[in-house]
């Protein structure tokens, strides 16, 4: 037995002496995926940078992410710490070892491979894709340019200058150089360009009813960020036509009366767009241009990775209280990583805002236990439990999960873009050309809407539109929602606008110009050993 073994490895080793062909490596992974062959392919590789861009806002290991995005700035002030968020509000820790800006760096250049992946092979004159069209393929490039814009838009306005890369990435590069700030704007520009001639209508992209993904990049997306890039590259008369086309489209329209899935409850109509079912166009929201679908990838392809931890950043830690249990009415269970500024609670809003009404900031809680002998009595503003327990806070991210009573994960749809806002950059690139006048009607629009009793309460002439009002309009009308620090380091304003945050818990220290961009991230800048990635002003 032992001899017939040895025979047949004999005879093996003779036969394959005779090739080398076993020696011929068969890679199964590389920087770029293979060459889209067929439209499966392509969608499942559009529906792969949806995803990709999910897992930036998903990050669960770092719950303070969020709070990077908030602390520091005018809006709001850290509360429980739970670390990556510290060098935000304390600026004497931001370095170039920082982990929030090598995060956000990264998953901008994974999106920009990837959509350089797409783009290249949609392009490539010589590439066969079966079952596309050539209209097709400019509608496939057109969404990852419109990926690409948006992480090329966030890493100028974090960075500046930074590595320019329209090529798929096929091995290990380490001669990076920034390219000017003009540079990359022009890309951007030419990305979303193109993005807004050839992405769908909002009303022809495939809607959940029929299985697809509801959030699909439509052309109405693509002019928002399009107008929005102008604003900061300052070209506001380009951003104005494209700001202005969304508005005009008929497609959307400002919610201004009460719908969706809790009408039967107390309420108001400007809280309806972020009740649980109430985000998505099919679901009554008018007003959306671009909605996050929350939809976990065990149960649908392509959905987020992670666990998106909105819920827990905004919504107060209100059951700790003695007397107080989890319910849906006031958002389930939060943490209060961050809180409201006191320039938030008690200077932004003026009397009569529905934004500010009791069911968009939740300002005062009643105990809630029917076993509490205090039962239904109001709950005072005494001691440590403001600062998280009992602090005023957004509504817009509670939900309850009666299967996650522990709050683990926000459950509902987000809204990435909205026609609120589109109002806002328009007044913004209006005032810019100095079309005060102008200004004022765009933002009479939104507080027309806001004030019950406008023109009494709410209205605002052309004497009144300063970049400062337009940007304390953003934050009465986009709280929760907007990427506060982008805003104001697009606008150049953070240093200034930090000042009107005094709170005294955890305040605001070391804040100078040099944190209107971000460090370009050290391990960046040692593993480039060909060619020097410099490092922006100020940071070691």
């Amino acid at each position: 037995m032992k001899k017939c073994i040895i025979f047949i490895i004999s005879i093996l080793s003779l036969t394959y002496s005779c090739s080398d062909s076993y020696l011929d490596e068969t890679p199964y992974s590389s920087y770029t995926p293979e060459t889209l062959k067929d439209s499966l392919g392509i969608e499942a590789s559009i529906i792969g940078l949806h995803n990709l861009y999910g897992t930036i806002w998903t990050w669960s290991d770092q719950q303070g992410w969020l709070s990077v995005w908030q602390v520091g700035t005018d809006v709001a002030s850290a509360a429980q710490e739970q670390g990556i968020e510290i060098p935000y509000y304390d600026y004497t820790k931001l370095t170039s070892s920082d982990r929030a800006a090598s995060f956000i760096w990264e998953k901008c250049y994974a999106i920009i491979n990837n959509s350089n992946s797409i783009i290249n092979d949609m392009e490539n004159s010589s590439s066969s894709v079966k079952g596309l069209s050539e209209g097709g393929k400019k509608r496939v490039s057109a969404e990852a340019k419109f990926f690409r814009g948006y992480a090329y838009n966030m890493l100028a306005t974090l960075f500046g200058g930074v590595p320019l890369v329209t090529e798929p990435t096929t091995g290990a590069k380490t001669d990076y150089v920034r390219a000017s700030l003009d540079a990359i704007n022009t890309l951007v520009v030419s990305d979303l360009t193109f993005s807004t001639q050839y992405l769908p209508d909002i009303e022809a992209v495939p809607s959940n009813s029929g299985g697809k993904q509801y959030g699909r990049a439509n052309k109405y997306m693509a002019m928002q960020l399009l107008g929005e890039a102008y604003i900061r590259i300052g070209k506001p008369e380009l951003a104005e036509p494209q700001l202005q086309t969304i508005i005009s489209s008929g497609r959307f329209k400002l919610i201004k009366n009460r719908y969706g899935s809790k009408t039967d409850l107390p309420g108001d109509f400007y809280h309806d767009m972020f009740i649980y079912g109430n985000q998505r166009r099919s679901q009554g929201n008018t007003e959306t241009l671009w909605t996050f679908e929350v939809e976990n990838t065990n149960t649908v392809p392509g959905g987020y990775t992670g666990a998106p931890q909105q819920r827990r950043v905004w919504t107060s830690a209100y059951y700790n209280i003695k007397g107080m249990v989890l319910c849906d009415s006031l958002g389930g269970r939060g943490l209060a990583r961050l809180r409201l500024s006191d320039w938030t609670n008690y200077r932004l809003y003026k009397d009569g805002d529905i934004r500010n009404s009791q069911y968009n900031i939740k300002r005062k809680m009643y105990i809630n236990d029917p076993a509490n002998a205090n039962f239904g009595k109001e709950i005072p503003y005494v001691g440590t439990d403001t600062i998280y327990n009992l602090c005023p806070h957004t509504t817009k991210w509670g939900a309850f999960d009666p299967n996650d009573t522990f709050g683990w994960s926000t459950v509902k749809d987000w809204i990435l873009m909205r026609l609120g806002e589109t109002y806002l950059l328009l007044a913004e690139a209006q005032f810019k050309q100095g079309k005060t006048t102008e200004a004022a009607n765009t933002i009479n629009v939104l507080r027309e809407r806001a004030f019950p009793n406008y023109p009494a309460q709410g209205k605002v002439s052309a004497s009144d539109i300063t970049l400062d009002f337009i940007l304390d309009e953003r934050a009465r009308e986009l709280i929760g929602e907007e990427n506060r620090r982008m805003t104001l380091m697009r606008t150049g304003t953070l240093v200034e606008r930090a000042k009107l945050n005094t709170t005294k818990y955890k305040p605001i220290v070391g804040i100078s110009k040099t944190n209107l961009l971000l460090p370009i991230p050290l391990t960046e800048i040692q593993l480039n050993k060909d060619a020097v990635l410099e490092q922006n002003p100020g940071y070691d």
